[in-house]
């Protein structure tokens, strides 16, 4: 999912305020203890978080770990969004404003689940489907 961002780019790398804001507000909520605050991915996560529409803003539910760099985390790119929710590489991302697709993005429902949901659907009517041919010949005869 995750692309090769140049380590020198600035553009999703968040900033120093931010970063220190994420960390502050992840502290009090550890203390109060619940698990609220940002989270931190990379290219071995099996996993990430959910993206939601205010993704754009600050980018705390699924930050991409830059400490071997020695810089502040980044957010995923609009691509990364895309791929993250089972969008296909030629879906274009830059169609719209960064923002705009970040919040097109959180809305969206993984592709995947769509599809998978519908197969159950199909599956579960053509069941249905058989199952009252069934009562239909036995009550005929």
């Amino acid at each position: 999912i995750l692309e090769d961002v140049p380590a020198d780019d600035t553009v999703y790398t968040i900033s120093d305020n931010l970063w220190a804001g994420h960390q502050k507000r992840k502290g009090q909520h550890i203390n109060k203890g619940n698990g609220f605050g940002y989270s931190l991915f990379n290219h071995d996560s099996a996993y990430t978080n959910t993206i939601s529409a205010r993704y754009y803003k600050d980018g705390s539910e699924a930050l991409i770990d830059q400490s071997q760099y020695g810089k502040n985390p980044r957010m995923l790119t609009p691509r990364e969004c895309a791929r993250l929710q089972g969008f296909p590489e030629e879906f274009l991302t830059d169609a719209v404003s960064k923002t705009q697709a970040y919040k097109q993005f959180g809305n969206s429902v993984c592709v995947k689940v769509i599809e998978a949901v519908a197969e159950q659907m199909v599956s579960t009517l053509q069941k249905a489907e058989a199952i009252q041919k069934q009562a239909s010949l036995l009550d005929a005869v």
